[in-house]
């Protein structure tokens, strides 16, 4: 009798696919075979627990005490279970951010150490208790505590509370370094283009720090809803490929922009602000009445205005926002829609550098150095 009939007529049955081989392309899973078993119902999570047992450990970015790159160490870790509400991903990639050497630095405020950074990751559902994924679904993650109140994305698995997922539905033949790349790029430039800057078609955009993996997906973002757009970088040779991306005007970046700007009608009416306050002051200088700035970045190093009096820093008719993305944020990003975009060669994903876990000091390093051109990815396997 087939094992499906079987199945069908005992309720305290349940068909179980065991992979048997699967083949990979570029990364992802293109073919797999599986072996076909019955096993009570009853028996099936401890099943399921116990092949997860028989591999019950996985690498990991741990970081003990603040310090420079150095102090992150990649250490044995058990694998983490998933509770009602969480899901278990088997992480492929995950991206650096800055706020990752801030927290690395010390500067995180309520973070305790010893912990596993990393507030984005993208992987493979490897168990999701309450049903909510099915097994070998692409997924990314951001934000939501990770890697601050809880372990994070730096490592082969992670645990996140499945209000924080998003599905990669379509289908896509694109590699983890560029998957990887995506989830907080996206929430980040997509939010602070879309929610924070509101921009649309006809706006004067000026992106400071245009060669940020934020920087580079908010011109992508900004163009695709008509903006005419306007980027900086501290080395001239970037602006050719700043050009490539869709930008419209190039300035070189001195922190003096407004000097460049020979009147009015060439003024901004949105900015987005990705060095931080060090040309934030700046930064309203080349902004029109009625215009806005999004302070979104801290490139430049630098948290705090000295000696700020908002009626002499800020000029009149001008307007001051910030932008972080949340949860909230992360799950109206329209990541389906932008790896269409991307596979259709629409939109253009910058991966500066790729790096191996066992690479993170190095990786970090990078980052810290600003030489990456575009976002940081590190694949776990």
């Amino acid at each position: 009798m087939p094992l499906a009939l079987i199945a069908a007529t005992n309720p305290r049955l349940i068909l179980h696919k065991n992979v048997f081989r699967s083949i990979f392309w570029g990364g992802l899973i293109v073919a797999t075979t599986f072996k076909t078993n019955i096993i009570y119902k009853a028996s099936f999570h401890s099943f399921s627990g116990a092949i997860m047992a028989a591999n019950s450990t996985m690498k990991a970015v741990v970081i003990h005490t603040k310090g420079g790159p150095d102090v992150l160490k990649v250490e044995e870790r058990p694998i983490p279970t998933a509770q009602p509400g969480q899901v278990l991903i088997r992480v492929k990639a995950f991206g650096l951010n800055r706020s990752e050497m801030f927290t690395r630095q010390g500067h995180s405020p309520g973070v305790e150490f010893p912990r596993i950074l990393g507030i984005e990751a993208t992987g493979i559902v490897e168990h999701a208790p309450g049903g909510e994924f099915e097994k070998g679904q692409i997924v990314m993650t951001a934000m939501g505590g990770m890697g601050r109140q809880f372990d994070g994305g730096y490592a082969q698995y992670t645990v996140v509370p499945t209000n924080q997922v998003q599905v990669i539905t379509v289908p896509t033949k694109l590699g983890w370094d560029v998957l990887g790349a995506m989830p907080e790029m996206l929430n980040t430039a997509y939010g602070a283009i879309t929610k924070s800057l509101e921009v649309k078609k006809g706006d004067r955009l000026l992106i400071r720090g245009g060669t940020t993996s934020v920087g580079l997906a908010a011109l992508a973002i900004a163009k695709g809803f008509g903006a005419h757009v306007a980027s900086t970088s501290r080395r001239p040779e970037r602006e050719q490929m700043l050009r490539e991306y869709g930008a419209d005007k190039f300035f070189v970046e001195d922190g003096a922009i407004a000097a460049q700007i020979k009147d009015d009608s060439q003024k901004f009416n949105k900015v987005l602000e990705l060095v931080g306050v060090v040309t934030l002051k700046d930064s309203f200088q080349c902004t029109s009445k009625g215009g806005i700035v999004s302070m979104t970045g801290i490139v430049g190093n630098k948290w705090s205005i000295d000696n700020f009096q908002a009626m002499e820093y800020i000029p009149k008719y001008r307007y001051l926002t910030t932008f972080g993305g949340w949860v909230e944020e992360f799950m109206s990003t329209p990541l389906n829609d932008i790896v269409q975009q991307v596979e259709a060669g629409t939109f253009k994903i910058k991966v500066g550098k790729v790096f191996h876990m066992d690479q993170i000091a190095e990786a970090h390093q990078c980052m810290d150095d600003n030489a990456a051109e575009g976002k940081i990815v590190v694949l776990t396997d």
